[in-house]
């Protein structure tokens, strides 16, 4: 189980890293276990917002509940978003979109990504019944890591002195994809049980990798950490949106 640590030490705050060690291997071999991880840090938000719902108002407990899954993840998925949206945001050629995106300072385009993204997640879930949402975020986070997992698996990394923290993912055998693909849907089993309609909404999640996908080939010739970061959440916010648009439609 050293993969499934390497991939809760990369994707959280919770101190695995005391206890296990994982190696380089481990840590290449660990996109395998990133829905799975998703069970984690979806579920405890899932939790965290089910519970704060009975001693505050539902937008408040969202709120609170998005804040402990920037404290549990250490932000990084938002740190890669917003590194995203400013190199891809300010355009130019290849090597000037990978140094926008090294740099650690955020930018306008930077801000206005995160403000929109939590504007939006934050706006769907108070929208949503409190069961309804749960479920939601459960589902959504595994499945959003399973599309950003098929970055790694499509594109070659797009830097040709490697990863900074030289961590290089390998691709996945079937037999991994396949383990990937029912650890990444499995959580919708409660999501559907509310309403079958509701798995048409991972046609959005799905066409936003592949247009991502399109988009790291065209303009960098591959992906990066914060390109998988970025497509963590972009994936999760659409899937959100597919599900709102489903409710709204009366389905």
């Amino acid at each position: 189980m050293k993969k499934f640590a390497a991939a809760l030490i990369l994707f959280t705050r919770l101190p695995i890293w005391k206890w296990v060690n994982p190696s380089q291997a481990d840590y290449s071999d660990a996109v395998v276990y990133w829905p799975l991880t998703g069970w984690i840090t979806g579920g405890l938000t899932a939790l965290a917002m089910y519970c704060f719902s009975f001693a505050m108002p539902w937008p408040t407990a969202v709120i609170l509940a998005l804040v402990g899954r920037l404290f549990l993840t250490g932000a990084l998925h938002e740190d890669g978003l917003a590194d995203f949206c400013d190199a891809f945001g300010c355009g130019g050629d290849k090597d000037r979109i990978l140094s926008i995106m090294k740099d650690s300072h955020i930018g306008t385009y930077g801000v206005i990504g995160l403000i929109c993204y939590i504007a939006l997640w934050v706006s769907l879930f108070a929208s949503f019944d409190p069961v309804v949402a749960v479920c939601t975020v459960f589902a959504a986070d595994p499945f959003a890591k399973l599309c950003a997992g098929q970055i790694t698996n499509i594109l070659p990394y797009a830097r040709p002195e490697g990863a900074k923290n030289k961590i290089s993912y390998s691709r996945m055998r079937w037999y991994q994809l396949v383990f990937q693909m029912i650890c990444g849907v499995l959580p919708m089993f409660f999501m559907l049980m509310l309403n079958p309609w509701l798995a048409l909404s991972t046609v959005c999640p799905i066409a936003m990798c592949m247009m991502l996908s399109l988009l790291m080939a065209k303009k960098i010739g591959g992906y990066t950490g914060d390109c998988c970061g970025a497509t963590c959440l972009l994936c999760e916010l659409s899937m959100i949106l597919g599900i709102a648009v489903i409710l709204h439609c009366g389905l």
